[in-house]
């Protein structure tokens, strides 16, 4: 069996965005839904972009999960280690859209509340431990912290990948709509960080945790991370990884839908240390073009619409930045 290099775990859900950029949750008339989940969004991406991935994570016994089980399945990552809740659904969360076409994270289908989904109830006794000892990274979120059963599967998750060895990357992904107690959630992201190898965070992510968005700074008050990487849109990013510190400029590109570009980028990131030796991140030129070509695959995402359906393949990714060194 070829065991996947990178185990994803975290939520699988629908992302019900709005077709009516503007307008308020009441307002709002018409929805599209798409495949979506921060960690199944990884997932999906660097299967697409040639490295081979897992998904862990809880559906419910319904049609939503079944046709998202489906979908991993066709674009080829590892399903074995997905559960499924015979009584919780799978979780639908309400987008919407401003006139720029930037996401706001607003309700939860069926006017649920957010505990009463199938991904909350993650079972730490279920998950694969022959994943765990064939891979190389973890990735996880911090949204599965706000509920005891899955919070207690991330923290086994964090167990097995310290017995074998794997390198966790940690998205802060920062959603306040998941949790129903906001004010302990820092402390617990906090804990979370001294755990994991990679941080990944938006601009305003590094703001609210560290109160600075210089990836050197964090990683220097942190000491014990591999790589800092702090995201910010249309502005570029910013990294710290190994002893390379620089930015990456945005790539100037017509932008359909920002969905899933943090998570495509994420991908790119960790399939490019796929590719590389852990040492090679001190090498400047080597950092530089790893979050290059994160970068590259974050942007090639906006161009489409949803977050699976729109992430580029491996090919079309190394194509665009072969165009973009052309036309400098």
């Amino acid at each position: 069996m070829n065991y996947p290099r990178v185990i994803c775990l975290g939520e699988i859900l629908f992302d019900r965005i709005s077709n009516q950029p503007g307008r308020s949750l009441e307002e709002v008339t018409s929805w599209t839904d798409y495949p979506g989940g921060a960690p199944a969004n990884v997932a999906c991406a660097l299967q697409k972009l040639g490295t081979p991935s897992a998904f862990v994570g809880c559906v419910g016994q319904d049609d939503l999960g079944r046709s998202l089980v489906q979908l991993l399945n066709e674009i080829g990552v590892n399903t074995q280690g997905i559960q499924t809740h015979p009584i919780s659904p799978t979780r639908t969360v309400l987008v919407l859209r401003s006139q720029s076409n930037d996401r706001s994270f607003v309700a939860f289908g069926d006017k649920r509340a957010t505990t009463e989904f199938a991904d909350t109830h993650l079972n730490r006794d279920r998950l694969p431990i022959e994943l765990f000892q064939h891979a190389d990274y973890l990735v996880i979120g911090t949204l599965l912290l706000a509920y005891p059963e899955s919070r207690a599967a991330i923290a086994h998750a964090l167990e097995l990948a310290e017995q074998f060895f794997v390198k966790v990357v940690l998205d802060v992904n920062w959603r306040p709509v998941f949790w129903l107690d906001q004010a302990i959630a820092p402390r617990m992201i906090h804990d979370l960080i001294k755990r994991v190898d990679f941080l990944k965070m938006a601009e305003e992510e590094a703001e609210w945790l560290f109160e600075t968005t210089d990836p050197g700074a964090i990683a220097h008050r942190l000491g014990t991370l591999e790589g800092v990487l702090v995201t910010a849109g249309e502005k570029g990013s910013a990294y710290c990884l190994g002893q390379s510190e620089g930015k990456v400029a945005a790539f100037a590109i017509e932008v359909e839908d920002t969905t899933g570009a943090g998570d495509s980028f994420l991908a790119g990131f960790i399939h490019q240390l796929c590719t590389h030796q852990l040492p090679e991140l001190n090498q400047p030129a080597i950092a530089k073009e790893i979050v290059s070509y994160a970068t590259a695959a974050g942007a090639l995402t906006t161009t489409r619409a949803g977050a699976i359906d729109a992430q580029p393949t491996g090919a079309e990714v190394d194509a665009f930045l072969f165009l973009q060194t052309q036309g400098s």
